[in-house]
């Protein structure tokens, strides 16, 4: 286990003290997509998350410098993560990722609730299936719509070796049944 995990639990307020921070000193503009546990965090889903991680797109500039100084002062572990290093980037992902709000030259918002919930379906750890029914139970996601935008992805999930395709399959159908 590496240094990074004896950081602290990250909860909502130190959450909202790292973002206004990197606002602060980021350089140029720029976009930063939250997902994963922070996501959870600013929705009310979870109180408390291990990683902030994050998607860059287009990247501030000096953020990484900010996040190194952040990571020590406010003991956070950050994590360049997002749903599409696992899956398929989901047609308008973009356009559906919703504004949290602007820091400085930072506009931060929440990566797509579609592509979180696909990438949390594939691990179908207990706490993802959660966090997926929750951004169902508050109108994030809805789960028709998610199986369209899978079935549009398809033909690119073959990129993706580590995937278990018969497995999220099974999964994203078991949450459509469950959400009628």
């Amino acid at each position: 286990m590496h240094n990074d995990r004896m950081r602290s639990m990250l909860d909502e307020a130190k959450l909202q003290r790292f973002l206004a921070a990197v606002g602060r000193r980021a350089t140029t503009p720029g976009r930063v997509y939250l997902t994963g546990g922070s996501t959870a965090l600013l929705l009310g889903i979870r109180a408390q998350t291990v990683d902030i991680d994050i998607k860059l797109d287009p990247e501030p500039g000096g953020i990484f410098e900010a996040i190194a100084e952040l990571k020590e002062s406010l003991g956070v572990n950050v994590e360049l993560a997002s749903p599409d290093l696992f899956v398929p980037a989901l047609p308008g992902w973009r356009e559906r990722s919703e504004f949290i709000a602007r820091f400085g030259k930072v506009d931060f918002h929440h990566y797509d609730f579609y592509g979180q919930a696909l990438s949390k379906l594939s691990r179908g750890h207990k706490k993802d299936l959660a966090d997926v029914a929750a951004l169902r139970d508050q109108q994030k996601v809805q789960a028709e719509k998610l199986l369209d935008l899978f079935e549009e992805v398809r033909s690119q999930l073959i990129r993706y070796p580590a995937l278990n395709v018969p497995d999220l399959e099974r999964r994203l159908r078991a949450f459509v049944q469950e959400s009628k």
